[in-house]
């Protein structure tokens, strides 16, 4: 993770690595970001007048909206949620509760936080996991196991009744000759020197499928984690697992971490984390506007706005970690607003929303910087992708304008989709290579304007080709 305390030319060039041309959002969400690292300078009487200034991005899709929302996870050591606003219903209906939002993010913050702990204690986590492998790779002779299932119950029972939280019974007691003394001492020795790394270990490890019940049941939306209570009711459930020493190691090193830690420690500094930086990204709000194409359910969307609002002005939220204060949480709002316009939104609403950000519709030079600059330009994906197949795919830079061109002009002939067209068009393209690939085994191929043409030249021309095809 990126550290929060950039300056906003750097966020900005962070973000130009993979999102081409939109400057005046940058710039606004550099501003935004930074100002949450100014806030936290402050005297805590000061940081708690200073709210954040909540955005709103507009524009068409397929411009980098929901790209730059991806990216600005990456940049910041920040809780980060993206939700869609059309999953929300109104209190009354069937559907998603607005507030799952910030639990979304408390659980965000939660994982970040167990990552950092778990960081700190590493070292002393994987001698423990080490010393376990050692004994799973020499067991000792087991002997029988004292007590029987109803003691071990019981006890736990009376575990539970005392506060405690119940543990697994105890594991079997086991004999060790001096044959498996020295058989241990040899495996030690290996697992220091990175030696047995790919030998096969058979381990007990906690069930990843326990406690698997869906998040949009009732006692989630309260913000009571029902999985949680049952687990510390109950014993784990565990399975057995063959993998190699490396992977097992991993496994016992997380479980070694968990007891290392304090939970209430990291929940306390998840929710601090959550209150003082976090982000939500709210995708598609217009289409909660009572004037989006949809007539029906009407009254539901203003009740979503409605719901969302306190949420956005600072309200408490009840999650199963403790109580979310959402009045410093920075909410950034995007939409298309193509059947409406952010009027339509409920006044409230806008009020919250005062940055305002309109998106650039792309042009063809554009595309042809979105194909060949960034990080993850497409045309090197591809050529990576054809790669693979021991083959050697190169772009002529005509060829790459006339793709350009061809995006450009079935956005304005068809549907405007943005850079989401050159997916399309490029798949096409490149269909012939992708299927014959992997039986050429090896060759060049060189990609020109008149491959092109060739290609998709007379798709595009055919309007009627080209509406279902590209």
């Amino acid at each position: 993770m990126e550290s929060v305390d950039k300056t906003p030319k750097q966020i900005v060039e962070l973000l130009d690595q993979y999102v081409i041309g939109q400057n005046a959002a940058k710039k606004a969400i550099a501003v935004a970001l930074r100002n949450r690292y100014r806030r936290m300078q402050l005297a805590a009487d000061m940081q708690e007048e200073i709210t954040p200034k909540n955005m709103l991005m507009i524009g068409p899709t397929g411009v980098g909206k929901t790209e730059l929302a991806r990216r600005l996870a990456k940049i910041v050591s920040a809780p980060f949620v993206k939700v869609e606003a059309t999953k929300f219903t109104e209190v009354g209906y069937v559907g998603g509760d607005v507030e799952s939002m910030v639990r979304n993010l408390v659980d965000v913050a939660v994982n970040m936080q167990k990552e950092l702990q778990y960081a700190s204690v590493r070292p002393d986590a994987v001698r423990a996991a080490d010393k376990r492998l050692v004994k799973l790779l020499a067991p000792g002779i087991k002997k029988e196991k004292k007590g029987n299932d109803l003691q071990n119950m019981m006890s736990m029972l009376t575990n539970l009744q005392n506060g405690k939280v119940p543990e697994m019974p105890e594991e079997e007691s086991e004999t060790v000759t001096d044959e498996i003394r020295n058989q241990r001492l040899s495996i030690a020795d290996q697992l220091a020197k990175g030696l047995l790394e790919t030998r096969e270990v058979t381990i007990d490890m906690d069930d990843p499928n326990q406690g698997a019940m869906g998040n949009n049941n009732m006692m989630n939306q309260m913000g009571i984690d029902l999985n949680q209570t049952l687990s510390q009711m109950m014993p784990k459930k565990r399975v057995q697992r063959t993998m190699p020493v490396k992977e097992a190691r991993e496994v016992l090193v997380k479980e070694e971490s968990a007891k290392l830690v304090n939970d209430a420690d990291i929940y306390h500094e998840a929710i601090q984390l959550a209150q003082d930086s976090g982000i939500i990204f709210i995708d598609e709000i217009d289409k909660i506007t009572s004037k989006s194409k949809q007539n029906s359910g009407e009254v539901s969307r203003e009740g979503v706005q409605r719901d969302i609002l306190p949420i956005v002005e600072g309200t408490q939220v009840q999650t199963k970690y403790g109580t979310v204060d959402t009045n410093h949480i920075l909410f950034i709002a995007s939409g298309a607003f193509a059947e409406s316009k952010p009027s339509d939104l409920i006044a409230e609403l806008q009020g919250r929303f005062p940055i305002r950000v309109e998106l650039d519709s792309l042009t063809k030079d554009d595309f042809v910087r979105i194909l060949t600059e960034p990080s993850n330009a497409l045309i090197k994906q591809y050529i990576a992708l054809i790669g693979t197949d021991n083959i050697k795919v190169t772009f002529t830079m005509e060829a790459i304008n006339r793709i350009a061109e061809l995006a450009t002009e079935l956005n304005r002939e068809n549907q405007n989709i943005g850079a989401r067209r050159l997916h399309t068009v490029l798949e096409k393209l490149l269909e012939d290579i992708l299927f014959e690939g992997p039986d050429m085994q090896m060759g060049e191929i060189t990609i020109t304007e008149s491959y092109v043409n060739d290609k998709i030249g007379n798709i595009v021309q055919d309007k009627d080709l080209s509406r279902y095809i590209l």
